[in-house]
């Protein structure tokens, strides 16, 4: 569960942030093509460390690339929440892009590493239907809450999620110390 809740935390918070950030530089009166510098800059913050992360996980261990992923969001939080300049929205999407490049692929690790080989289809099965739910929610409730409650709120609605998610894996660390 550990897994599946961190991976539906990063994907899932990820996406709220994401999906709301062209509607804020809309507002904010970015055209089109700044948003879309914004959003390329953020895939290639998610994908690109991808090549690296796996390596990292190896030497670090899941539980602590999780942690740095969570700590990465919190900083485009605070990015995010400091201003509204090209430079916020590019550096907040970086900061998020690899945050949860950290957290998500620590997750799939993890999942990985603590079911036996008959259990992982099921474990895998069961993880997709969590975190993809979840997307398809953040995704249908992103617009809505940057409507409702501002794009301050938005960001601020990460904080809590990342503090569960490193709540979780400390409790996590004090029952299972090998898996750390």
């Amino acid at each position: 569960m550990t897994a599946a809740v961190t991976g539906a935390i990063a994907y899932g918070t990820m996406n709220l942030a994401m999906t709301a950030t062209p509607l804020e530089m809309l507002a904010c009166g970015f055209g089109i093509g700044a948003s879309a510098t914004v959003i390329q800059a953020h895939a290639v913050a998610m994908f690109l460390p991808g090549f690296w992360t796996g390596r990292l996980i190896t030497r670090f261990g899941a539980l602590q690339i999780i942690v740095a992923g969570a700590l990465l969001n919190i900083a485009c939080v605070a990015v995010a929440v400091s201003g509204e300049s090209f430079a916020h929205f590019v550096l907040g999407l970086v900061f998020l892009g690899l945050g949860w490049n950290f957290m998500f692929t620590g997750a799939t690790s993890l999942l990985a590493a603590t079911h036996a080989p008959e259990e992982r289809f099921r474990a895998q099965l069961l993880n997709d239907l969590i975190v993809f739910g979840t997307v398809a929610c953040t995704a249908f409730g992103s617009g809505a809450l940057h409507a409702e409650a501002g794009w301050a709120a938005l960001n601020l609605a990460l904080l809590p999620a990342m503090a569960a998610v490193v709540l979780m894996l400390a409790w996590r660390i004090r029952r299972v110390p090998a898996v750390a």
